[in-house]
């Protein structure tokens, strides 16, 4: 099966946004703690540039690596609880989509979850396999 790379200007104004913002407060956690790119790429295990680029809120750098790096700034982080609580219905709004349009699916999807006595998916569990689909695109 043929690589699908997803180019990062086809991604979501809001996603590129919250990506860029992540990268500004890894960037003041750094600084702040007096540490330099180098040093924080030698704990991630990526090169100096990477970092530089990561910085730069680049959305091409692995989804791992910026969660690692998340991990660098709070290793108490449990991102599973971003899926605890659906996502503010700003967030969906400032996607200038539904949050379901983006992901191909099941036909009511939801519908079948309850079915099946499982919690219909929330936009968390939406925004959670977008990122997983972005993910295996940038790898």
């Amino acid at each position: 099966m043929p690589r699908q790379n997803t180019c990062p200007a086809d991604f979501p104004p809001f996603i590129l946004s919250q990506i860029e913002h992540m990268a500004q407060r890894i960037v003041a956690v750094r600084k702040a703690r007096g540490e330099t790119q180098a040093q924080w790429a030698q704990q991630l295990g990526i090169s100096q540039p990477t970092m530089a680029r990561l910085e730069r809120g680049d959305p091409a750098i692995a989804t791992a690596t910026y969660v690692m790096c998340l991990w660098l700034v709070n290793p108490q982080l449990n991102l599973l609880q971003l899926l605890d609580s659906p996502a503010p219905p700003a967030a969906a709004a400032a996607l200038g989509t539904p949050p379901h349009t983006l992901l191909p699916s099941a036909p009511d999807a939801n519908a079948d979850n309850a079915a099946m006595g499982q919690p219909p998916h929330s936009p968390a569990d939406e925004f959670a396999s977008l990122l997983a689909q972005w993910n295996s695109a940038v790898q």
